[in-house]
C-alpha cells in the first residue's frame, strides 16, 4: 500500500500538476475564465460597500444578453441587437492586436488605424457610386485598404529601418485623428461635428437583422465579424502565411535561418492587423450612424483592443467571447444607472480583469519554479522523482 501511495504521488501527481498549469497558463482559456470571475467577485462587493444591490448589476447584465427585463417581465431582443453592435469593433480590434501580437508585435495603432477605415468609408459613402450593395461593398473595401495601408507603414518602418512600432504606431494614432478631421471637414455641408446624411445606398442597414432584433441597429458588420474571425483562425492554423508569421514570433533568428523572409512578415503581418481595424471603423461609420462625423477626439476601441486580445490570449475564438465579454459590460451600463448601480462599476470590472490577465506569466513562473524545486529536493532526499521509489526502501 506505501508503494501505491507513493506512485500515486509522483508520476500521478505530477502529471497532474502539470495539466493544472497548461490549463491555466496556457491557451486553453481557463486562466482567462478564472480572472473574469474574480473581476466580478470584486465588483460584487464594491456594490455592497457603497450600499447597492448587487442583483442589480446582474440583472442588468442578464437582460443584455437575453433582452428579459427581471423588473417588468418584458422581453426585447432589441438588447441584444445592440450588445452585437457594440461588440462587433471591439472584436475586431482585438483581432488586429492578437494578429501582430502572433508575430511578435505590439500594435497599439489599432485606434488611428480604425480611423483611417471609418475615414475612408466616410469618403466612399459620399463620392462613392450610389448602387445599392456596391456601394457600401466598395466603402467597406475602402476602410480594409485604408487601414492596410495605415498599419504596413509602420510594418515596412519596422522591418526596414527597426523602428519600434510602439512609438510609430502612438504617433501614427494622432495623424490619423488629426488627419481625419481635416479631411471630413472639407466635405461639403460638413460642421465642425458632423456631416450631411449619407446616401441609403452606403448603410450596412440588414432588414432581416433588425426585425429580428425588434429594430435594433444590428447589420451586415455581424457577417464581416464573422468572416473576419475565421479568416484569423483558418490564416493563423492552416495556412503557410501563418506559420511564417508564427515562426517570426516566436524567433526571428529561427525564423530567418529556416528560410522566412522576417522583413515580408512583419510589413504583412501590421497590413493585416491594421485591415481589421480599418474593417472595424467602417462598420461603426456605416452601421451605427446615418452620417459622417467629424472627429474631436479618439472612440477608444483601438485601445481597448489591447485588452480584448490579452484577455482572449490573442486567439481567435478567445479574442471574440472577450470582445463580447466587452461588449456586454458596455452595453449593460446605461441599464446599471436605471437601477442605482454607478456605471464605473463596468470599468472596475474590465480593469480588474486585465491586472488579473497580466499576472498569468508570473503564476507561470512561481508554478513551475515551485515543481522544479519539489524535484530538486526530492532528487536530494534520494528519491527519483520520476518513478517516487527511495534509495531507502531498495
Amino acid at each position: 500500500m506505501a508503494e501505491g501511495r507513493t506512485e500515486a504521488a509522483g508520476p500521478g501527481g505530477g502529471f497532474l500538476r502539470e495539466r493544472i498549469l497548461e490549463m491555466f497558463t496556457g491557451s486553453d482559456g481557463l486562466l482567462s475564465v478564472a480572472v473574469v470571475f474574480l473581476g466580478f467577485l470584486v465588483a460584487t462587493v464594491l456594490v455592497l460597500i457603497v450600499g447597492r444591490n448587487p442583483g442589480g448589476m446582474y440583472s442588468a447584465i442578464l437582460q443584455v444578453l437575453t433582452g428579459l427585463d427581471l423588473r417588468r417581465g418584458d422581453w426585447n431582443l432589441r438588447y441584444i441587437g445592440e450588445w452585437l453592435v457594440a461588440s462587433m469593433p471591439l472584436i475586431l480590434c482585438g483581432l488586429s492586436m492578437a494578429f501582430a501580437g502572433r508575430t511578435g508585435l505590439f500594435n497599439i495603432g489599432a485606434e488611428g488605424q480604425y480611423i483611417l477605415g471609418l475615414t475612408a468609408a466616410q469618403l466612399a459613402a459620399f463620392f462613392g457610386p450610389r448602387i445599392p450593395v456596391l456601394h457600401w461593398v466598395l466603402a467597406v473595401l475602402a476602410a480594409l485598404a485604408a487601414g492596410a495601408l495605415w498599419g504596413g507603414i509602420v510594418g515596412f518602418l519596422k522591418a526596414r529601418f527597426s523602428v519600434s512600432e510602439v512609438v510609430a504606431t502612438i504617433m501614427m494614432n494622432y495623424i490619423a485623428q488629426y488627419g481625419s478631421r481635416y479631411i471630413t471637414l472639407q466635405i461639403p455641408g460638413a460642421n465642425t461635428y458632423r456631416t450631411p446624411e449619407f446616401s441609403g445606398t452606403a448603410l450596412l442597414r440588414s432588414p432581416f437583422l433588425e426585425s429580428l432584433t425588434n429594430h435594433s441597429r444590428l447589420n451586415y458588420g455581424l457577417y464581416l465579424t464573422i468572416a473576419s474571425i475565421l479568416f484569423f483562425r483558418i490564416v493563423m492554423g492552416k495556412t503557410r502565411l501563418g506559420y511564417s508569421l508564427r515562426a517570426t514570433g516566436f524567433n526571428k533568428e529561427a525564423a530567418r535561418y529556416g528560410g522566412i523572409s522576417v522583413d515580408r512578415s512583419i510589413t504583412v503581418s501590421m497590413a493585416l492587423s491594421g485591415a481589421f481595424a480599418g474593417l472595424a471603423g467602417a462598420i461603426v461609420a456605416l452601421g451605427s450612424f446615418t452620417y459622417g462625423r467629424v472627429l474631436a477626439g479618439q472612440d477608444g476601441y483601438g485601445f481597448d483592443g489591447i485588452a480584448v486580445a490579452l484577455v482572449g490570449n490573442s486567439t481567435a475564438w478567445g479574442t471574440a467571447l472577450s470582445g463580447l465579454l466587452f461588449g456586454m459590460l458596455k452595453s449593460a451600463q446605461p441599464l446599471m444607472q436605471s437601477r442605482q448601480i454607478p456605471k464605473e462599476i463596468t470599468s472596475i470590472i474590465l480593469g480588474f480583469v486585465v491586472v488579473f490577465i497580466s499576472f498569468r506569466s508570473g503564476v507561470k513562473i512561481i508554478m513551475e519554479w515551485r515543481m522544479k524545486e519539489k524535484a530538486r529536493r526530492e532528487k536530494t532526499a534520494g528519491n527519483d522523482p520520476k518513478t517516487g521509489e527511495g534509495r531507502k526502501r531498495e
